[in-house]
């Protein structure tokens, strides 16, 4: 192993000292060189340099121990903000998200059927538009996309839904805004986003299950986002759950995605607004064109009980996968997100009742599975999230 020079120790200490700083709020120097086990003159020296770039504020003064009292430092949330982008719906969805996780602004466009060269046109406008209403410097953009993404090179493998192959986004982007440009699989970015802003965060071991035109797992392993070999961890979607099921995009037949996605369970909640006028969805619609993942959910809160029986089966066979993950990885900790998650306890029941029906009763027992409270923002929080990691080490 190679000594580390003196400016590879600086930059690690002051990345420490910005984490220790971003997780304690308002700490004094003292407080961080005894969180950190560095000098106090390092600490002063880096802290020096943290408001000189904005990233560190003086905000007040804290309770005196027999002496002056100390100064209190906390990060400077606004002083930089983050484009997340989420283009994982039926719209493409971006933000402008300060250091805290806040989101200052939101924009989003229809997709409308749009691919390829037309979607990455698509992405143009929304960053566009999203940089034209950043009040404080950019630190960079962070995307979350679907399909098999190479995150190391920033490259979109194969992105069935949007015609993207071997695309290099991370490149185009870069070269387009002259920003620092981060690129992961949606549900992945999603793991990270409940792991740094979500009720789930600091603990070591997660699993994010999102839910939408796909399904994907994102994985926190030791703290750190796991991609699989391939890039390909968590394609649960892909997993043949019903024998002799239903034709999947992906050219196999009986994946998870042909019974437990949102588009999935439209489609079969549009047949049954065809074929029963006493269905409760006929309140939320004029033509079952119309319906979506929000018609259904407020059909389902309306008490329609064809669609409670469609959601708990989409629940029983996501059961059946999480079963899998429970007994395979242990993890205690398994978050449902994306858009069926609206659906609340009517699909939460049935994949803990799967769960406890199928995996080892000591560890199903152990293991807490709960909505996200992120909603519909988890991605482009996530993607905010992913750039934060990579620039600033947080978290």
């Amino acid at each position: 192993m190679k000594k580390a020079t003196r400016q590879q120790t600086r930059a690690h200490n002051t990345r420490l000292i910005l984490k220790t700083i971003y997780y304690g709020r308002e700490i004094s120097r003292a407080d961080i060189a005894r969180a950190t086990g560095l000098t106090r003159a390092t600490v002063s020296d880096a802290v020096a340099q943290l408001i000189n770039d904005g990233l560190v504020a003086e905000v007040g003064l804290g309770p005196s121990r027999g002496g002056k009292p100390p100064i209190l430092l906390d990060m400077a949330e606004n002083s930089r903000y983050l484009i997340g982008i989420d283009l994982a719906d039926i719209e493409f969805r971006g933000a402008l998200v300060n250091l805290r996780g806040e989101i200052r602004h939101r924009f989003s466009l229809p997709i409308d059927g749009r691919n390829g060269e037309n979607a990455l046109d698509l992405v143009y406008e929304l960053i566009d538009k999203l940089v034209s209403y950043a009040d404080s410097p950019l630190l960079g953009i962070g995307i979350g996309t679907p399909g098999l993404i190479d995150a190391k090179k920033g490259i979109v493998r194969n992105a069935v839904n949007l015609s993207w192959h071997d695309l290099s986004l991370r490149d185009l982007l870069e070269e387009r805004y002259d920003f620092p440009v981060y690129v992961a699989n949606d549900s992945q970015v999603a793991a990270l986003a409940e792991f740094t802003f979500g009720d789930s965060k600091e603990i070591s071991n997660l699993i994010v299950i999102k839910i939408g035109r796909g399904i994907g797992a994102g994985i926190i392993l030791n703290r750190q986002l796991y991609f699989g070999e391939n890039f390909g961890a968590g394609e649960l979607g892909h997993v043949v759950t019903v024998e002799d099921g239903q034709l999947c995009r992906c050219g196999h037949y009986g994946c998870l995605e042909t019974v437990t996605s949102s588009q999935a369970i439209v489609t079969r909640a549009q047949d049954i607004a065809k074929n029963s006028s006493r269905s409760a969805l006929h309140r939320f619609f004029t033509r079952p064109e119309e319906i979506d993942i929000d018609v259904v959910s407020k059909a389902l809160m309306d008490g329609d009980e064809e669609l409670h029986k469609i959601v708990d089966e989409a629940g029983r066979y996501l059961g059946m996968a999480v079963a899998n993950l429970v007994s395979i990885l242990n993890i205690q900790y398994i978050v449902i997100a994306g858009s069926a998650a609206s659906f609340g306890q009517a699909l939460l029941d049935p994949i803990k009742r799967e769960v406890n029906r199928r995996s080892l009763t000591a560890l199903a027992d152990e293991t807490n599975i709960q909505m996200t409270s992120l909603g519909p923002d988890i991605v482009t929080l996530g993607a905010a999230a992913l750039l934060l990691t990579q620039e600033l080490g947080l978290p």
